[in-house]
């Protein structure tokens, strides 16, 4: 308990104050009350409840010889503690005490865990946004991995599209010209979604150098059908469609 003082010697037979010779801020320290003179009756309850003057009591027990009481207290403020004089109720006063509290907190830091309040609460811990990070990798990397699958399917699923919509217009249904129009630009945007925007504008000579004469025949039969002419005849979409399909040599625009 460090250096102790004896305090209430000044009156013969007073009660003695047996404390450190300072306390420390914020810790649980000892004080003894206690009768110096052993043929007196041993000192009655003092009547306290939570504070012993500006000190925080937190336990009170009697003395192992029942000749007086230890408190248990704790300072939550710097500065002199003056403890006052206690009335025990059977005439006798115990002596005020004098007790200094160092300053142990830097000046105007906050004062956690001393007296409660908005000062007691302890600083916001930050979220570890760094860390959590991480483990969003394995869906980022999973969605990652769905994009670059499904960007690679794009070109097979826009074929797929365009077969479906020139199934729907071919061969035309008559020969007027919106029919024959439309026919023919679901054609186009089928060898567009298969060779390119290029292939929009082939003619005779490009389908020839892609081994394409089906198409050439396609063209052909529909330029004819803008003049009421039968020949040559609309080959048929399943034709139409299997040569798409077909491997074509390098170098000669297929993709």
């Amino acid at each position: 308990m460090g250096l102790l003082l004896m305090a209430g010697i000044s009156v013969s037979g007073a009660p003695v104050w047996k404390a450190p010779a300072s306390l420390k801020l914020g810790e649980l320290q000892v004080l003894e009350l206690a009768e110096a003179d052993p043929l007196k009756p041993a000192l009655p309850r003092p009547t306290v409840e939570d504070r012993l003057g500006p000190l925080r009591l937190r336990a009170m027990e009697p003395l192992p010889d029942g000749r007086g009481w230890r408190f248990q207290v704790q300072a939550l403020s710097p500065g002199l503690a003056v403890i006052p004089a206690l009335d025990l109720g059977n005439g006798q006063r115990a002596p005020e005490l004098r007790l200094p509290v160092p300053r142990s907190i830097p000046y105007g830091g906050p004062w956690v865990g001393f007296g409660g309040g908005n000062e007691d609460q302890l600083p916001a811990i930050p979220f570890p946004w760094a860390w959590a990070s991480l483990l969003l990798l394995p869906p980022l990397g999973l969605l990652g991995w769905a994009w670059q699958r499904w960007r690679r399917g794009s070109g097979a699923r826009q074929l797929h599209q365009a077969v479906h919509a020139f199934r729907h217009q071919w061969p035309p249904a008559s020969c007027d010209r919106v029919t024959l129009d439309a026919a023919h630009g679901q054609g186009r945007n089928l060898l567009a979604a298969r060779f390119g925007e290029a292939a929009r504008a082939w003619g005779a000579a490009e389908f020839q150098a892609q081994q394409l004469a089906v198409w050439e025949q396609w063209s052909r039969s529909l330029d004819a059908a803008r003049f009421g002419h039968a020949e040559p005849p609309f080959p048929s979409a399943e034709e139409l469609v299997a040569a798409l399909r077909e491997e074509r040599p390098r170098g000669q625009g297929g993709r």
